[in-house]
């Protein structure tokens, strides 16, 4: 099983049927709509997007933008995953430099925040959508957990994790979601999530070491 593979296997939502692939005209339509996301949850946050707004400006029609996301948070957790994914991509140009798999988790769990740190408006935006998902945004929800544990399984260069280190990625990707919700209500300073991110981090080094002791 590749690393993609055990990604997906870590999602927590139930199995969901394929969608068929997107044409080409189809996948630069929801690039639009995603861009034009971003950019008014940007501007104002979670109440500055608005479904005919989000239509007006990616030039679609608003039944078109209903038929590729339902709701306003399918929307958001929509465009974490798209933010995250582009954030997978510079990682994988400049990937961390710490000699532990620890180290390396914690800077880039660090980039990943002070990227969305520079854009608190649509930080807000995607997480409270996170926030208010129920079970008709699971296959959104689903598709953030997986790009978010792609991009700590890079950071601690696993291509074949064990069950104890995907379960060590999930409590550290529960963390940081965490982190991020309380810098954002203001109930923690950026050194305080510093502080847990690092910490929490230090799983990957237990992990390590039953893996060791397994092999002796």
């Amino acid at each position: 099983m590749n690393k993609a593979d055990k990604a997906d296997g870590a999602g927590a939502g139930a199995a969901h049927p394929a969608s068929p692939p997107l044409t080409e005209r189809q996948e630069a339509r929801r690039r639009r709509i995603l861009r034009a996301s971003a950019r008014l949850a940007g501007r104002g946050g979670f109440d500055a997007v608005q479904m005919r707004e989000v239509a007006e400006s990616s030039q679609v029609a608003l039944g078109t933008l209903y038929r590729y996301f339902p709701s306003k948070v399918h929307l958001l957790v929509a465009t974490m995953q798209d933010q995250l994914e582009h954030l997978h991509a510079t990682l994988r140009k400049k990937p961390p430099r710490g000699e532990t798999a620890a180290g390396r988790v914690a800077e880039t769990l660090m980039r990943a925040f002070r990227a969305l740190q520079r854009e608190p408006h649509l930080a807000d935006a995607m997480v409270r959508a996170l926030t208010f998902a129920d079970r008709s945004v699971s296959p959104e929800v689903d598709r953030v957990s997986r790009q978010t544990t792609a991009i700590i399984l890079d950071a601690m260069g696993l291509d074949d994790p064990t069950p104890e280190q995907l379960s060590a990625v999930r409590v550290i990707e529960h963390t940081w979601h965490s982190a991020l919700i309380t810098w954002l209500s203001g109930r923690a300073s950026i050194a305080q999530v510093e502080i847990d991110i690092e910490t929490v981090c230090r799983l990957i080094d237990l992990t390590d070491s039953k893996v060791s002791e397994s092999f002796r």
